[in-house]
């Protein structure tokens, strides 16, 4: 095989998101002679971009201080909150919202539409950023330390011959790579094992997070109303809530979390999801409106104390691929932004990781984890019990004298036998789409069918025996793309993998209960395009 071609900067930034995108505005605006670059899986920036996504502005304002005067295409000044307990017909909203989750002087954006718009003001600053670029391993210098990232081949077929169209991947060698993934970054999975970066830390924790766009007709939506829920469909046991944002030009963005520490191994939550559209309180507002636009994604929530260190020889980790939204504000915008100007600030001296770690939890990034550290944990006891415990560390400030610990969510579910399975009172749908397939479509994933499977499950028995008798294979239901599907046919029963539809969401790879399943990138340019998400 030819060596392959390389190019040089000083520094290549995994991840175009929020956290990757200030990060090397903040350093071009501190060092402009610096050289940058930003790899970006996705076809163009943005397009795999998904969150809620309400805003805290003071770290924008700080990175580029004119920006209100030309905002992101969807930015919608937040006017009111409402916080709901439901039940199957009926609920109660609440008389008082919870501190955390207040938004006056904050925006409802498109956290997509929002880095395409950050992505330009970046070049503008001669920041070189590559979509449509899957950095598919890392690359080490000789002295084993990180040296930059490896762009996966183009054109490889699944049985791993090359097509006409193959292209070999070059290397990306910087000074200083920064990891800027999102939750359970590809790389950032490899560089935590190799480097033991989480031998002081608790476990990482994640939800799910599943989101539509709607089209409603004239007259329905009152633009910058906040609405969040917690109870019906989730049963008690379960963490997870609602959200609902009323933006401009008739849309509403909606979506439920589920966290995936749940115990119940029937559970699906695309399913809960499409039963809270049903609501009551939902429905009638939902109706004869039509889907623009729809994807899943992890949500890191683990927290203070599941932060692995997030420095190694040659790189670090920021963002959401560190671990920094905010559970109880159900956000992490702000935090990835502050993180990335952090970061900038760090490495604008001397281009060396060393210190990073110390400095990240040293700031004002850490202090706010710190606070709310004991609220998604004490869920782990129920829905009553973790109320009664967010209200006291919300009163006490996160005072506490102690710390509630986090485990690994791949260890949470229940066995089939002996398992009570909850009541769920669900109700029978009407709103589209019909099935999690149909719901790909509004997606518009698209992978080639002739490349390389990229969910790669270690050993496929365990799958066809012990995880059919011991959990039900469970992974038919927590994908909320149908990738996964045991099928029976001649040579008897066995797992297919239907990796083109694929959203990225990356929940396999953390919520397997035997955690086999690696999810690698595909090919460049492949995967979900989604629109204002």
């Amino acid at each position: 095989m030819s060596e392959r071609e390389f190019m040089e900067y000083d520094v290549v930034t995994v991840g175009a998101g929020p956290a990757g995108l200030a990060f090397a505005i903040h350093l071009k605006q501190t060092r402009p002679e610096l050289s940058v670059c930003v790899i970006e899986k996705s076809s163009t920036i943005g397009a795999q971009v998904l969150s809620g996504a309400v805003i805290e502005p003071q770290p924008l304002d700080e990175l580029l201080p004119g920006w209100r005067d030309a905002p992101p295409p969807v930015c919608v000044p937040a006017t009111e909150d409402e916080f709901w307990f439901l039940t199957r017909t009926g609920g109660r909203k609440a008389p008082v919202v919870p501190p955390q989750m207040r938004n006056h002087g904050n925006f409802i954006v498109s956290l997509g539409a929002m880095c395409a718009w950050l992505a330009p003001q970046a070049e503008a600053l001669g920041v070189e950023i590559y979509p449509g670029f899957a950095a598919a391993e890392p690359f080490f210098n000789d002295d084993g330390s990180v040296g930059g990232v490896r762009i996966g081949d183009m054109g490889v077929a699944r049985d791993a011959t090359h097509k006409p169209t193959y292209t070999q991947g070059i290397d990306i060698r910087a000074k200083v790579t920064v990891l800027a993934e999102g939750a359970r970054g590809h790389l950032t999975k490899q560089l935590i094992k190799r480097f033991d970066l989480d031998a002081l830390s608790d476990p990482q924790a994640y939800s799910i997070g599943i989101k539509e766009l709607w089209q409603l007709p004239e007259g329905r939506v009152s633009p910058g109303k906040i609405v969040h829920s917690l109870g019906w469909p989730m049963d008690p046991s379960t963490y997870g809530g609602s959200f609902l944002y009323h933006l401009d030009n008739n849309q509403v963005a909606l979506g439920l979390v589920a966290g995936l520490d749940y115990r119940d191994p029937m559970f699906r939550p695309y399913e809960a999801f499409q039963q809270w559209k049903h609501h009551p309180t939902v429905k009638p507002l939902l109706e004869g409106g039509t889907i623009l636009s729809a994807g899943a994604r992890a949500i890191v929530t683990g927290g203070w104390q599941s932060l692995p260190k997030c420095e190694m020889p040659g790189a670090i980790l920021i963002g959401d691929t560190a671990g920094l939204l905010n559970v109880p504000k159900i956000k992490g915008t702000h935090q990835a932004i502050r993180s990335g100007m952090l970061a900038a600030r760090h490495l604008a001296g001397t281009l060396s990781p060393e210190g990073w770690d110390a400095a990240l939890r040293g700031s004002e990034v850490m202090r706010e984890l710190r606070t709310v550290r004991n609220i998604k944990p004490g869920f782990k006891k129920g829905l009553w019990m973790g109320l009664a415990n967010a209200g006291w560390e919300t009163l006490t400030g996160g005072r506490s004298p102690w710390t509630l610990k986090v485990k690994a969510d791949w260890t949470s579910l229940d066995k089939l036998d002996g398992h009570e399975a909850p009541k769920r009172d669900y109700v029978q749908r009407t709103l589209p789409p019909r099935d999690r397939l149909a719901g790909v479509y509004f997606a518009a994933t698209e992978h080639d069918e002739d490349q390389p499977v990229h969910l790669r499950v270690r050993d496929t028995s365990i799958c066809v025996d012990r995880c059919t008798e011991e959990y039900g294979n469970p992974c038919e239901r927590f994908c909320p793309a149908g990738v996964y599907e045991m099928v029976e046919d001649e040579g008897g029963r066995r797992l297919q993998i239907n990796a083109a539809n694929c959203v990225h969401c990356k929940t396999c790879d953390i919520k397997d209960p035997y955690a086999i399943i690696d999810w690698v990138t595909p090919e460049g340019g492949s995967g979900p395009n989604y629109q204002n998400l």
